[in-house]
């Protein structure tokens, strides 16, 4: 901190002797340059310096106030090409106030926050490393303005509020706008309805200006003018205004019903709306009918001095030919009321009700029992047509399915489970339909599977499936010594009280035992773990309630179930740099339904960027390539294909595709323009930085050293020769699982190099050679190996190991297999989802958060927004030299001080 401080001091006292020596010659050539910029206190302002060269050829950024010497605010662009200038701003002067944009078009200093003593003359001075310095000058006025405008009554007392009023129709309106302060002086003037009708302004004392407004003999169409004092003093800004709006008390003019029916369906509730204008405030508006007033109404002001009162009610059939009165008036103005008359005309359409026949008891109906409705209708006119209803469906007349239907009365024969439910009728006449309220219909029945409990819909059909049971099997994957739950979900009115269990291997048929399985209302649940194969079968559950047992059981298959093996054989059938066409060859699919997936991996951060799924063969069509493989190139990077099979169980080993890249990833670039760059920073910063870091190795190594030849070198020999044991140990495991992987499919599995990404072979080669030194530092006795190399800056950063690209999920929990197969339908993953010729899948195997959001149309390769994770894994896998350059700058010494 104290070099920082010193190099500092040093740096502005030379900038200081420049100025003092060129500021009489550079006023003189840029007097006659100076614009002018106009600011308003306390917003922004931005003054422009701009920069017509490279970047890089820019070597600072001065800015001056009037003649001042010494700068109040720098930006150091030397050697900083690859990272951000060095900002300095005068703390006594802006401080954080002031930001200069250098990468802006054209570069400018932005100043928030506009005090006015920042009023003034700026200069801005641009040095350049090869050419000649540029200057430029900006004149900055600081505008002050003015204060909210008050308004005066006349009688000099504020007015309060936004209301000017009430007034009523041929008085006078005398209001005074008074405006404090403002620099340069503002303009007062009062406009009506946005239109300037008074300009006339006067200075009354100091720096108080009034303009006195009078507004005679106001009328009714006055009513809600804006009354508005302006004042401004500078375009930057808008002008402030205080506005009130003229209020009135008026009469009503007119009263009205608007759009009577002309007739009423009785027992229908209705608005009538009646309409008075001209009333200010709103007219007070009551309804008759007959002598009687009625209360049920809502009044509201639709515009302006309009306003409408709802009468909300519902006629009778006595209210045929009676009168309806509407009367409205105005209680702060004198005068009459007005009122309107209007005589109802009242019909309505079918009253119908429903009831269930009187002969049956509701809660005593089982299947095969006979029920009938009746459909009472009292209409005027007459009605014309009756119609059945079963859960909203229009039922017909159907013999054959024993629903029949004679005048107002609905009869089905031997009813079914699926003729519960609600029933309405309804009536037509002349003046409309009108449907009963619904009856509940409760059939009781023997238990069903859940999986036949639609097996018909008839109110009077039959719901047997005479085919059987297995043909709705359930099909369960499971491994051996694996405990399954097997839910067998029924349907019965009433609640089932009791279930069976019985097992069925072909060879023999078995009862399972009652603690073997939990029951609880309609679901009872199986604990299952086969062991041998005799264990695999078929399951089957029956469940009885009061009306009896049920007819056909719940069927589930249990096979024996594995990982898929992986796809093999894949080829690039037909190729171009618009689309490629991948085929494999699929493999054993565990005993249960397998979907293939095809993934396009990242080489550079290992993160899975794009993915496709097909649930018939692993057959995939890749299209766009030629964008895709830009897009890859201008992020120097790559993509490679990965396929492999997943199904209830997991998924297998994926697969990559060789001879099959996207994009192109070119190492060298960066190396060569990162090292054209560390030869211009590294000469300063490791000439100040290891004079310290060499100074403070140097006393710790020898005292290091001291401590470890007390313990002899007996130490060091062990120490080698475990970790030569502990290597060839290492050796021989990872070159027996390489020999088996390259024996499963003639396709390339993936390695854990693969998985790992590019990073972390880097990542491994670095400790592979950091043993070697080290078994070279222990073996040599006298060596002075252990000193460290003084030109070797320490490593400050944790190189952390990448996450696997690719990892098999294990099962080990059975709670969390059925877990998953109950929410996604039997199978451990989402179930993919056929959606434009594609199957989309959600894997489990790769965690949701590191997946990417990924746009498809048509298997098109639209768009894919990374997620934050990701982001942060491949940032963190990197060893980006910019980091460490970023590092030392941050204590690096100005190149004037060296």
């Amino acid at each position: 901190m104290k070099t920082d401080g010193f190099v500092r001091v040093l740096w502005w006292k030379l900038v200081l002797i420049i100025n003092l020596i060129d500021g009489k010659s550079m006023h003189e050539k840029d007097k006659h340059d100076v614009f002018s910029v106009e600011g308003v206190e306390g917003r922004s302002v931005e003054l422009h310096c701009p920069i017509t060269v490279p970047l890089s050829q820019v070597y600072m950024v001065l800015w001056f106030k009037d003649n001042a010497g010494i700068p109040l605010y720098s930006v150091d662009v030397r050697d900083k090409i690859s990272r951000q200038p060095a900002h300095w701003s005068a703390p006594e002067v802006f401080g954080s106030r002031a930001k200069f944009n250098i990468d802006k078009s054209p570069a400018s200093l932005l100043i928030k926050n506009l005090k006015r003593h920042d009023q003034g003359v700026y200069r801005c001075r641009i040095d350049f490393r090869t050419i000649q310095t540029q200057t430029y000058r900006y004149n900055l006025s600081v505008i002050v303005l003015p204060e909210q405008p008050v308004v005066l009554d006349r009688w000099g007392r504020h007015l309060n509020g936004t209301k000017l009023g009430p007034k009523e129709e041929g008085d006078d309106v005398v209001i005074t706008c008074r405006v404090s302060g403002g620099r340069p002086q503002p303009e007062v003037r009062w406009l009506i309805n946005g239109v300037i009708v008074d300009d006339q302004y006067e200075q009354n004392s100091g720096d108080v200006i009034e303009n006195r407004l009078l507004w005679p003999t106001i009328q009714r169409s006055d009513l809600n003018a804006i009354f508005t004092c302006q004042t401004m003093n500078t375009k930057l800004v808008e002008p402030k205004e205080t506005s009130y709006v003229l209020d009135m008390h008026l009469k009503p003019l007119t009263i009205k019903v608007i759009n009577p029916p002309a007739t009423l369906v009785a027992d229908k509730r209705y608005e009538i709306v009646c309409q008075s204008t001209g009333s200010r405030p709103n007219a007070i508006i009551t309804w008759y009918k007959g002598k009687r007033q009625m209360r049920r109404t809502r009044d509201e002001t639709v515009d302006h001095n309009t306003t409408t009162s709802t009468l909300s009610f519902a006629p009778t059939t006595e209210d045929d030919g009676k009168t309806l009165t509407c009367r409205a008036e105005n209680p702060n103005v004198n005068g009459l009321f007005l009122e309107t008359d209007w005589k109802m005309n009242v019909v309505y359409p079918p009253m119908v009700t429903i009831q269930l026949g009187p002969t049956l008891v509701v809660d005593d109906i089982k299947e095969g029992d006979d029920v009938y409705f009746e459909c009472h209708v009292r209409a005027n006119p007459d009605w014309k047509r009756l119609q059945w209803f079963h859960n909203d469906v229009l039922l017909q007349y159907n013999g054959s399915a024993r629903i029949i239907q004679s005048g107002q009365s609905l009869v089905l024969q031997k009813v079914t489970k699926q003729s519960a439910g609600y029933y309405a009728c309804s009536a037509i006449n002349a003046e409309g339909e009108t449907v009963s309220d619904q009856q509940h219909l409760r059939v009781k029945h023997v238990p069903v599977c859940a999986t036949e409990r639609h097996g018909g819909n008839a109110p009077g059909g039959n719901g047997t499936d005479p085919s059987g049971s297995n043909r709705n099997a359930i099909l369960i994957g499971a491994s051996r010594n694996e405990n399954v739950e097997i839910p067998c979900h029924i349907f019965a009115d009433p609640p089932a009280r009791s279930f069976h269990w019985r097992f069925n291997n072909s060879a023999e048929i078995l009862p399972v035992d009652a603690h073997r399985y939990t029951s609880q209302g309609n679901i009872s649940i199986l604990n299952y773990a086969p062991v041998t194969d005799q264990d695999f079968g078929t399951l089957t559950c029956w469940a009885v309630n009061e009306v009896g047992p049920q007819s056909q059981p719940c069927t589930f298959q249990l096979v024996l179930a594995d990982l898929p093996s992986p796809v093999s054989n894949c080829s690039l059938p037909n190729r171009t740099q618009q689309f490629a066409e991948i085929q494999c060859t699929p493999g054993y699919d565990g005993g249960l339904p397998q979907v293939f997936v095809l993934e396009l991996v990242s080489k550079r951060t290992g993160t899975r960027r794009f993915n496709f799924s097909n649930k018939n063969e692993p057959f995939f069509v890749l299209d766009r390539l030629e964008k895709l493989s830009a897009l890859m190139t201008l992020e120097n990077n790559s993509l490679s294909c990965v396929v492999y099979a997943i199904n209830q169980k997991g998924r297998s080993t994926p697969v990559l595709i060789q001879d099959f890249e996207i994009g192109r990833i070119q190492p060298y670039r960066a190396v060569t323009e990162r090292r054209a760059d560390a030869i211009e920073w590294l000469p300063i910063a490791v000439g100040i930085l290891l004079t310290v870091i060499i100074l403070a190795l140097s006393i710790s190594t020898k005292t290091y050293l001291n401590r470890c030849l007390a313990a002899g070198c007996c130490c060091r020999r062990c120490c080698a020769a475990s970790a030569k044991r502990n290597d060839a140990a290492a050796s021989d495991k990872s070159e027996q699982q390489h020999q088996q992987q390259q024996q499963q499919t003639k396709n390339v599995l993936l390695p854990d190099e693969y998985e790992c990404g590019a990073h972390c072979l880097k990542l491994k080669n670095v400790q592979m050679l950091r043993r070697h030194s080290s078994r070279k530092k222990n073996c040599s006795k006298d060596s002075n190996d252990d000193e460290p190399e003084p030109d070797v800056i320490p490593a400050q950063f944790n190189m952390v190991s990448c996450t696997p690209l690719i990892a098999t999920p294990q099962h080990t929990d059975a709670a969390t297999r059925d877990k998953d197969a109950h929410q996604y339908g039997g199978f451990t993953s989402p179930p993919a989802t056929y959606q434009m010729g594609t199957i989309v899948d959600h894997h489990p195997a790769v965690p949701q958060q590191d997946t990417a959001l990924e746009y498809r149309t048509h298997g098109s390769i639209v768009g894919i927004l990374p997620t934050a994770r990701t982001a942060a894994a491949g940032a963190a896998a990197e060893l980006d030299i910019n980091v460490i350059k970023d590092r030392l700058l941050t204590t690096r010494v100005p190149e004037s001080c060296v």
